[in-house]
């Protein structure tokens, strides 16, 4: 069963950092580019952060500067890096393909919960 499971959120102030996780345990996660998506409340899930397979990375405008992506196939996981947290960053984040590829684009975890209190 595809299975993605997303941890390492929590509540910080702003200007703090937080190490998200990410592991799964299909293939097809490992042979494809991947990303983090945040879902801020109200809003769509968005992609804010993506990494080939060889480890070159994209980031929105947003975060750029401030997360870093990084994966490590042999443990099947793949990593975001947040520091100088700020209060819009507050959402869940979710991994997954990026782009989102057929197989799994309805294959989401539970997520993990980033909250920055200003």
């Amino acid at each position: 069963q595809v299975q993605l499971v997303e941890s390492g959120g929590g509540l910080v102030q702003a200007g703090g950092s937080l190490r998200l996780s990410c592991t799964y345990s299909d293939i097809i996660f490992r042979s494809n580019n991947m990303g983090w998506y945040r879902q801020a409340p109200g809003k769509q899930r968005e992609l804010v952060a993506g990494i080939t397979r060889r480890g070159d990375t994209d980031y929105v405008d947003l975060v750029k500067g401030r997360f870093t992506i990084s994966r490590d196939n042999a443990k099947n996981t793949v990593y975001l890096q947040m520091n100088s947290l700020k209060p819009e960053d507050t959402g869940v984040y979710y991994c997954n393909t990026a782009p989102l590829h057929p197989a799994t684009r309805d294959t989401w975890g539970q997520g993990t919960q980033v909250t920055v209190s200003s």
